[in-house]
């Protein structure tokens, strides 16, 4: 039952309070199904569940298809919303579950939440502005307005989302490099890196929800210090420090 609460108020922390403070003010909960970020957030991380959950029950982690169902269901949704609580090891999954559940932590969580990672907006922009490339591709002479909730969403944005990403796995990139040449392995770097970048928490292998970062040496420990930072101050606000226009103002 107490999972059960957390898992409601982890979901509810992800989403849009913009969201809330309209559902509650009119006294209609529609406003969660009109905002595209809480419908795709909340399916992406019932289909996760549900398939994480069938994963590790045929590969026989858990005795019951239940203590399957109950591990993954915290678990995934805590990683996904990057609230950063565990009830099992799961570095012992196999290592397809835990490396998904890292990946929704950089896309699920919404605008105007305390969840971390790229945000479910950037995604929807990202991926419809994929579609509209491809159709434009095959209808060069089309006007094809990219809309979000039936928003037509301005190019400047669209822009400033994608240079916003790039720069995200950039700095993903650059961050595991630094651990890797450090000596640390490959999906420790890279998980350590992630779950920072996105203020998950636990990562993977050393940094496992099993052990945690103490067994990092200084330079690995100011490196994931930097993706914490990062992560939190958003990278194009840091990123325009480092430019001489910002300077000559």
């Amino acid at each position: 039952m107490i999972e059960f609460v957390l898992m409601i108020f982890m979901l509810v922390a992800a989403m849009n309070f913009a969201t809330h403070f309209i559902a509650l003010r009119k006294g209609n909960f529609n406003a969660y199904r009109r905002d595209p970020e809480a419908r795709w957030m909340l399916l992406l991380i019932l289909a996760s569940v549900i398939g994480i959950a069938v994963f590790i029950n045929i590969n026989n982690v858990y005795s019951t298809p239940f203590r399957s169902l109950r591990f993954a269901a915290f678990n995934v949704i805590s990683i996904a919303t990057t609230s950063g609580f565990v009830t099992t090891d799961y570095g012992s999954w196999p290592v397809f579950a835990p490396m998904w559940m890292l990946f929704l932590s950089s896309v699920c969580a919404n605008t105007g939440s305390t969840g971390g990672g790229i945000k479910m907006f950037r995604s929807l922009i990202l991926m419809k502005q994929s579609l509209r490339e491809m159709f434009t591709l095959v209808h060069p002479q089309a006007v094809a307005p990219l809309k979000v909730a039936g928003q037509v969403v301005p190019n400047g944005v669209v822009y400033s989302v994608l240079a916003f990403i790039f720069l995200y796995f950039i700095t993903i990139v650059v961050l595991v490099f630094a651990l890797l040449i450090s000596g640390l392995d490959f999906i420790s770097a890279f998980s350590a890196i992630v779950a920072c970048i996105n203020n998950v928490g636990p990562g993977l292998n050393v940094v496992g929800p099993g052990s945690g970062y103490g067994a990092l040496n200084d330079f690995q420990c100011w490196t994931c210090i930097a993706a914490m930072f990062l992560g939190r101050i958003e990278i194009i606000t840091f990123a325009v420090l480092f430019t001489p226009t910002f300077w000559r103002k």
